[in-house]
């Protein structure tokens, strides 16, 4: 029965885990590439992406907006900077209680910069446009927060 019980509670701590754990290498490296100029901080547009995903995961963004290696470090190793996923089948429709702002923080915390004109359909998805791979594209962003990207 105690076996029972720690072979429970170790199965549980397990599941407590982020499913994508980016180790100190792997945020070494995203620290090398967001630090284009590489003074050490990450700032006005080298800031924009990492700020928008601490925002997102719900992390402190520094009140000046410039990104420490120490803070981004943080972030990286807590998730904030993953790769999410969009469902299949989205963007879904469904009310939408996000903000014009929570919507464009996370179209930017996927990659996509100069996002603008957002604006709530009539199936609640934020739609608007921004720049991707150096590409204009259309951005939906849905009630589960999944962001869909299209080529114009």
């Amino acid at each position: 029965m105690k076996r029972a019980v720690i072979a429970a509670a170790v199965a549980a701590s397990f599941l407590a885990l982020p499913a994508y754990a980016a180790t100190d290498a792997e945020c070494t490296d995203m620290w090398k590439r967001a630090d284009v100029n590489a003074d050490g901080v990450l700032s006005d547009a080298e800031a924009q992406r990492y700020a928008a995903a601490m925002r997102v995961s719900e992390k402190t963004v520094p009140a000046d907006g410039r990104i420490n290696q120490a803070t981004f470090m943080e972030g990286c190793r807590s998730d904030a900077f993953a790769p999410r996923k969009a469902d299949a089948g989205a963007p879904l429709k469904g009310a939408n209680s996000f903000t014009e702002g929570q919507a464009k923080d996370r179209a930017m915390a996927n990659g996509i910069a100069n996002v603008s004109g957002m604006k709530k359909d009539d199936d609640g998805i934020w739609r608007g446009t921004g720049m991707q791979d150096g590409k204009q594209v259309q951005i939906a962003v849905d009630y589960k927060g999944n962001v869909v990207s299209a080529s114009q």
